[in-house]
């Protein structure tokens, strides 16, 4: 499957790059690692989830463009990504990453994959299908990538900067989700109660997701950095 060749590539990379900066900076962190791992482990599953229903459709979505993204940024910091950032074409993409293009790019994709033809032209055709997965991933990657500075931000982009964003974040999946879950007809599938399902699998994966980067944006706001590595090298 070339979803799955793509992700051992990418897998391949990130080692790749680990095995780089060890050599060069003798010091690998391993939560980053094992956060990039789960990425990996994530996506696989995602794409191998046999996706006959609405709500499986959804989990699919959410992990390939939500969860996955988030971790698979978690275990990435710029020594990683310095091979990467040295092409030009890279380094002129990286305005996509502000988070003013960012978050438009996500909720524009995330809905319009959702509520208009284009989620019965996935589902009818696999090259459309890849085509969708690609774009929740690269989506949600560059959220997550704002959102969490994974490279520095403009400096206007502080901590009620960043909470608004994550409110907008979790309203556009607040508002999608209640319309598969109010909805008195079924759009994509003959069961009103599978994407109602599918409707509470986003609303529940959303909230927790956007709860528990609040917590980890207002503690990084209220303890200062070098508590955090104390907090750390006790742990």
């Amino acid at each position: 499957m070339p979803q799955l060749t793509a992700i051992a590539i990418l897998a391949v990379l990130y080692a790749a790059a680990v095995l780089r900066v060890r050599r060069r900076r003798g010091i690998v962190h391993v939560r980053r690692v094992v956060s990039f791992a789960a990425g990996i482990a994530l996506l696989v599953v995602a794409v191998t989830i046999a996706d006959e229903t609405f709500a499986r459709h959804m989990a699919q979505h959410l992990l390939i463009g939500d969860l996955a993204p988030l971790l698979l940024v978690l275990g990435l910091n710029g020594p990683l990504l310095r091979p990467v950032l040295a092409f030009r074409p890279v380094r002129a993409l990286r305005v996509l990453s502000h988070p003013l293009v960012a978050l438009p790019l996500w909720a524009i994709d995330l809905c319009a994959w959702h509520v208009t033809p284009l989620f019965r032209a996935a589902v009818e055709h696999e090259g459309v299908h890849a085509v969708q997965h690609l774009l929740f991933f690269t989506c949600g990657a560059l959220l997550w990538s704002a959102l969490l500075e994974l490279l520095p931000g403009p400096r206007w982009f502080r901590t009620p900067q960043r909470l608004g964003y994550l409110g907008v974040m979790w309203l556009v999946s607040l508002v999608l989700s209640q319309v598969f879950l109010w909805s008195s007809h079924p759009y994509y599938y003959a069961s009103l109660s599978d994407q109602r399902a599918g409707g509470g699998i986003m609303l529940v994966e959303g909230t927790a997701v956007m709860l528990a980067v609040l917590v980890w944006l207002l503690w990084c706001a209220l303890v200062p950095s070098a508590d955090r590595g104390a907090a750390a090298v006790r742990s």
